[in-house]
């Protein structure tokens, strides 16, 4: 990394994660709007048109390596307790936490050439929505179903269910 770098490793997790979800939305046709303070559990809002105009709401993290995949086929992320109390209750805009899961070296986080732009991690997603509420002071373990890749067509229908669904099947 260069010397006269600005940011923090911690602030490079966080805008690549925000060009992850950027590029997933764009390639699929929806807007993106980015909250000015965190301060009800939200960095990001993806806006889709059509019948009810739906929208979602996604709380952003950044790893180096999500971790070692458990028999129950879920990745373990500790998240910050605020974060997790914020996402367990319900809203009118469902919320989804988004964990881009980022290789090690952080050289090799991207990589540009003639042909492609490259990001090397995948995000993954969870609704923690009715998820208990937890007695931990800083962080809770939550699981991350590994088949829950935030990609183009796990975002659509995430923004299906926002439209058609009941308020309840959020919650899946």
């Amino acid at each position: 990394m260069a010397t006269d770098a600005l940011l923090t490793d911690n602030d490079r997790e966080e805008a690549l994660s925000r060009a992850y979800v950027r590029a997933v939305a764009g390639f699929v046709g929806y807007t993106v709007s980015e909250e000015d303070f965190d301060r009800d559990g939200i960095d990001m809002r993806i806006h889709a048109g059509g019948r009810l105009s739906p929208a979602i709401g996604l709380q952003l993290k950044a790893t180096i390596g999500l971790g070692v995949v458990r028999g129950d086929g879920t990745y373990h992320y500790e998240v910050p307790k605020r974060n997790y109390d914020r996402l367990i209750r319900p809203s009118q805009i469902p919320r989804y936490l988004v964990v881009l899961a980022l290789l090690q070296p952080q050289d090799d986080w991207l990589t540009v050439t003639a042909e492609a732009l490259t990001i090397h991690g995948s995000a993954f997603w969870v609704s923690l929505l009715g998820s208990p509420e937890s007695t931990n002071r800083s962080s809770v373990t939550v699981s991350i179903p590994m088949d829950n890749r935030f990609d183009p067509e796990a975002l659509r229908q995430l923004i299906d269910r926002s439209r058609d669904a009941d308020y309840d099947d959020f919650a899946t």
